[in-house]
């Protein structure tokens, strides 16, 4: 895709020109493999890569021990980085811009800043909320990179890889059904193949089979679409408890039991990718797909439901 020969170009130039990468933000979904493209565009450079997160960096000293000790070439990689608090932020600035790093020493009228050089280095950053890194962090990104769901080719072939590495005996059909189920996501397609290895290994001869995998992804409570329990049950209380909605996203987590923040991150990307869910100023909305996934009856009331 259009993202990968951007990217290969991206390292093909810097590399002819000796130099680091330009700054790289990439966003999407959870379980795209974020992390892991950072790793390969780190060995692709041939440099060496510091992991850490925004959760991670709670003082300004946290992130200045980091980039002194960083050598030239070097990748900082930061997942989370809408985690980042402001004060983190303005450190990065100077830093990816000028390679200056600004520290405040003292307080009051006899604080002063000391200035110091940092070697020459790439920051790839990774996020599930774009939205949320300020104005003046994102625009400091030479490059951005989203990440979409995959295609159920892709996820098949990951799974055919995955499988060899773990010298697993798999039938085709059973691949299908896995990377049907796979919420278009490697992560989740990964750990479903390894749950379905489980089974089959307890229960059968250790072969993935098509009838295997049925059984294993039953016991998850793992429909055709991927869709698990709570995945079932979040519209469910969107449809039973609030009529369809629309619903906010407070009242939704308080109905569930669960925090914002899985519900935004977790389960409505996907909701939304299978068009099950509506976001709108109002709130959420099912729509008439999930009705009919769920069996349930759409009211007179919400027939222009999508």
């Amino acid at each position: 895709n259009k993202a990968k020969v951007s990217l290969k170009i991206l390292i093909e130039a810097a590399k002819k020109r000796s130099e680091p990468i330009d700054h790289l933000l990439l966003y999407g979904p959870a379980g795209l493999g974020k992390t892991t493209l950072a790793y390969i565009i780190a060995r692709e450079m041939n440099a060496n890569i510091k992991i850490t997160s925004g959760p991670a960096i709670e003082k300004v000293g946290d992130l200045a021990s980091i980039l002194t000790n960083l050598n030239s070439g070097d990748i900082l990689f930061i997942d989370e980085a809408h985690r980042l608090n402001k004060a983190i932020e303005e450190i990065l600035y100077p830093a990816m811009e000028n390679r200056m790093l600004h520290i405040i020493i003292g307080k009051g009228p006899s604080a002063r800043t000391l200035q110091l050089d940092l070697p020459p280095f790439s920051l790839i950053a990774a996020t599930t909320r774009v939205g949320l890194l300020s104005n003046p962090l994102r625009s400091r990104f030479g490059v951005t990179f989203r990440l979409d769901f995959y295609n159920i080719n892709d996820i098949e072939s990951i799974l055919e890889r995955s499988a060899g590495l773990m010298n697993l005996q798999t039938e085709k059909e059973a691949l299908k059904l896995i990377a049907n189920s796979s919420r278009y996501t490697p992560r989740v397609a990964n750990r479903l193949l390894k749950r379905v290895r489980d089974y089959a290994e307890v229960e059968g001869a250790g072969e993935v089979t098509k009838e295997m995998t049925k059984r294993a992804l039953a016991l998850l409570e793992i429909d055709h679409l991927g869709l698990e329990s709570t995945d079932r049950r979040l519209i469910e209380v969107i449809i039973k408890n609030f009529n369809g909605g629309p619903v906010g996203l407070q009242a939704l987590a308080a109905a569930t039991s669960e925090e914002l923040d899985t519900i935004e991150d977790i389960y409505e990307p996907y909701l939304l990718q299978l068009g099950f869910l509506h976001r709108t100023a109002r709130g959420r909305i099912a729509t008439k797909f999930a009705y009919e996934h769920l069996g349930l009856k759409l009211p007179p009331e919400n027939q222009n439901l999508l």
